[in-house]
């Protein structure tokens, strides 16, 4: 495979529509900080189109699903506990 077609996820981030993240966010460890930087780059992103919560949430979507496999299950633990704290983040319910 091609590095230009490997790449396809981050060349979607850097030139999207998608919102301006801080650097290295998704390699913290702790899931509330994630929220709390996603939360930012919504409220403050010039570059999305929907509202804040939603454009947060599938921005964390993209990056575990583009992970997939590759994602370790501590990772993984640490991306989902993220959304629940960013539902907290945002007001909205957590779900079970």
């Amino acid at each position: 495979m091609s590095a230009a077609r490997q790449k396809w996820s981050a060349e979607v981030t850097e030139h999207s529509d998608a919102m301006d993240l801080e650097d290295h966010i998704f390699e913290s460890d702790d899931a509330r900080k994630i929220a709390a930087s996603l939360k930012r780059s919504a409220e403050h992103s010039d570059r999305r189109k929907a509202e804040p919560f939603q454009s947060a949430m599938s921005m964390l979507n993209f990056y575990i699903n583009r992970a997939g496999k590759n994602l370790p299950a501590a990772r993984r633990r640490v991306l989902e506990h993220a959304k629940d704290e960013l539902r907290v983040a945002f007001g909205r319910e957590k779900e079970d």
